[in-house]
């Protein structure tokens, strides 16, 4: 049995769907917040830069919802999972801004994130909206795994 029999499957109006898209607007803006007072906070140049580069991706996110359109029409990415997130720890709040931690911080909640929309996808009848869902925790996994990459590349380095 998959995953997507265990949720109760709901039918939604465009005005509902609409509702969901806010909601996830308004995650990719608590992200872009996030990254932004890290900023504020961090004393290194690269810490700095790769930031700068976090808050990026967040608001590429973001535009890319605000410019969705009620469409099945998404190519979906089967993304690898390193699962180096699950393996750490979760209390991400109380962390030191140094360049492993700031990484740690930014897969969790990329994690969160991808859980999210895939626990949206499987909520909703409407195929269309659960393809939508499919499609941002593809990117959410995209971006996952690209910071899982870089702290399994650190590591590597003897760190």
């Amino acid at each position: 049995m998959t995953q997507a029999f265990l949720y109760k499957r709901i039918k939604m109006t465009a005005q509902e769907f609409q509702k969901i898209i806010d909601f996830a607007i308004a995650r990719e803006e608590e992200s872009i917040k996030f990254y932004q007072d890290l900023q504020n906070e961090t004393k290194f140049q690269g810490q700095l830069a790769m930031l700068k580069e976090l808050e990026s991706m967040e608001k590429a996110h973001k535009a890319a919802l605000e410019n969705l359109h009620y469409t099945n029409d998404f190519h979906i990415d089967k993304v690898p999972n390193l699962h180096i997130s699950e393996y750490l720890t979760d209390d991400v709040e109380n962390l030191d801004l140094n360049y492993p931690n700031l990484l740690i911080m930014a897969m969790k909640r990329e994690d969160i994130s991808l859980h999210l929309y895939t626990e949206l996808s499987f909520r909703f009848a409407d195929e269309q909206i659960g393809t939508l869902f499919r499609k941002l925790a593809s990117e959410e996994a995209k971006h996952k795994l690209w910071f899982e990459t870089l702290y399994d590349e650190w590591l590597k380095q003897g760190n």
